[in-house]
């Protein structure tokens, strides 16, 4: 019967046959199953039976087998069904029915109470009887007998708590009594909670991700716009520069040129001149030579000039010639010019190559946690003395001010704070910076601002303003000042302040030091131009003062 039954399958659906048609070789297909091969086929011209690979000119005409048809139609009032397909066969790599005799079929599920895994046809039981109502089906699986314990031959339902692995009820009352034990289906339920909190953690983390990825890919697209729209800013400046240069050698060359056709013309003008007066001194001379030669008293007297006329001397030209030296000076001022420029690009490309290196993606460093990574950043600072105050003494290099009862006359300049003793660094602070101040006095406010801080009036002062964060310290407490707003800060006083910048990150931290350094405030913020370092000193005279100190 089974042979019957594989004879009226198709061997391309290997189902029964449904409008059986028998193609010339006899071989019998599906109607719509033969039809859809050789569609495939069309593009070939060739059409051949899937079995014997028989080929056909043309297309062979298609007619139903009725004999076929009819001996189907009988086999299925029967109740007789076509063979398995090959593919619900257990291969390799699946799980087989472990009821199912000969050849295997595949199984649909594993039962956790009987440790047996079921094909379709086997599992329907477990579904129809009430008696295997209570059985835990799952997934097939190859490792049931992983839940028979091996000391006891029994199925493993406990999980022991204390010793964290499945054991059975013989397990329970033997070596595990007095732990904590619950049923393997509770420890999976609080696990199982336990991975779902897990699982959202994860999905959230990926979700995070995913947007760090997204905003890391407008990064790099910012970079890239950002970095060809300076290249060609750089590019159109150096020409209006090198446009610049090429205007003035050429306005040089033209003046040059000019003053040279001046300088000849006067020159071959005066020569011309000179050259006139030796014809007609010449000329002279030979007549009074003619008139030596005269013996006649008489004609010799007649001819003699005047006495006016014999006393004249001609002119001196008076031609003061200079060293040899016309336009040398010229060629002496455009190499100091060009020695200049050279100067302003060293020290201007200085400038471009670190605000160049700085350029930092969001994924700024960790703020250092040791000397070496505070030493790493450290910067020496010097202070201008054209923003000192007037009784602010500078020393030490530019690096300490000292506060005096008199004025030091300095020359007025518009960067000058003049209504308090403040003062800036020399030095713009951009990328990250660390710098340490040495401090005495009453009081004193370490300090940093932007530059255009207003010089004169009350918005001036360090820690008043939305331009400026102030530490202030006294002898026994510490102050943060921002936009006239103060915060107390607890910490170990010390004379010595360390600063910590940030600017890309906008952190701004200010460090106690002694033999450690203790942070007292930290800000977080968003700078939007450089920054420079500032003291405003306060006290007695002669003994408030405040030093950038030099770092080892």
């Amino acid at each position: 019967m089974e042979q019957q039954v594989q004879f009226i399958s198709c061997s391309i659906c290997l189902d029964l046959l449904k409008d059986p048609v028998t193609i010339p070789c006899g071989h019998s297909y599906c109607l719509s199953c033969i039809e859809a091969h050789w569609d495939e086929e069309d593009r070939k011209g060739i059409h051949s039976c899937p079995q014997c690979r028989k080929t056909f000119m043309p297309r062979p005409v298609l007619v139903k087998n009725t004999m076929l048809a009819a001996l189907v139609e009988e086999l299925m009032k029967t109740g007789l069904q076509a063979a398995p397909a090959d593919h619900c066969y257990a291969g390799a790599e699946d799980v087989a029915c472990d009821v199912c005799a000969g050849r295997k079929l595949k199984a649909v599920k594993s039962c956790l109470f009987c440790l047996a895994s079921y094909c379709e046809n086997h599992l329907q039981p477990h579904y129809d009887s009430a008696t295997f109502r209570k059985h835990k089906l799952v997934e097939p699986s190859r490792n049931l007998q992983e839940n028979i314990c091996s000391r006891h031959d029994e199925v493993m339902k406990m999980f022991c708590r204390t010793d964290q692995n499945l054991i059975c009820i013989h397990c329970l009352m033997d070596e595990h009594r007095g732990h904590d034990t619950v049923s393997a289906a509770a420890e999976r339920t609080e696990r199982q909670r336990e991975l779902e909190v897990r699982r959202e953690t994860i999905q959230q983390e990926i979700q995070d991700r995913e947007q760090d990825v997204e905003l890391l890919q407008q990064e790099v697209e910012a970079i890239n716009q950002s970095a060809d729209k300076t290249v060609e800013d750089g590019e159109e400046i150096f020409t209006q520069l090198i446009r610049l240069i090429q205007k003035r050698s050429s306005d040089m060359k033209q003046q040059i040129r000019t003053q040279q056709e001046t300088e000849v013309r006067r020159v071959l003008e005066l020569q011309e001149k000179l050259e006139q007066e030796i014809t007609e001194l010449k000329r002279e001379d030979a007549e009074l030579k003619q008139l030596s030669h005269v013996e006649d008293p008489n004609q010799f007297l007649h001819n003699y000039p005047s006495a006016s006329a014999l006393g004249e001397s001609p002119n001196s030209s008076g031609i003061n010639i200079r060293p040899l030296r016309y336009f040398e000076d010229v060629t002496a001022a455009v190499l100091e010019l060009r020695d200049k420029l050279q100067d302003t690009l060293r020290d201007t490309w200085t400038n471009i190559s670190q605000t160049v290196s700085e350029v930092e993606v969001l994924l700024s460093e960790p703020e250092p946690k040791s000397t070496a990574g505070f030493l790493k950043h450290s910067c020496e600072l010097t202070l201008d003395p054209n923003t000192a105050y007037a009784q602010l003494l500078l020393s030490e290099g530019n690096r300490k001010a000292t506060l005096t009862e008199f004025s030091l006359r300095y020359a007025d300049h518009p960067d000058r704070f003049t209504d308090y003793c403040q003062v800036l660094s020399r030095e713009s602070l951009t990328g990250r910076c660390y710098w340490e101040v040495e401090w005495r006095g009453t009081q004193i406010f370490i300090a940093v601002t932007y530059k255009d801080i207003n010089r004169v009036g009350n918005g001036c002062q360090f820690g008043f303003n939305d331009k400026s964060w102030a530490l202030r310290c006294c002898q026994n407490s510490y102050e943060l000042w921002y936009n006239k707003v103060s915060t107390s800060i607890p910490g170990p006083c010390s004379s010595r302040i360390g600063v910590y910048l940030d600017h890309r990150a906008g952190v701004l931290s200010f460090y106690s030091v002694s033999e450690t350094r203790t942070l007292l405030h930290r800000v977080q913020t968003t700078f939007t131009q450089p920054l420079h370092a500032g003291l405003w000193i306060d006290g007695a005279f002669d003994f408030a003062n405040a030093e950038f100190f030099k770092l080892k």
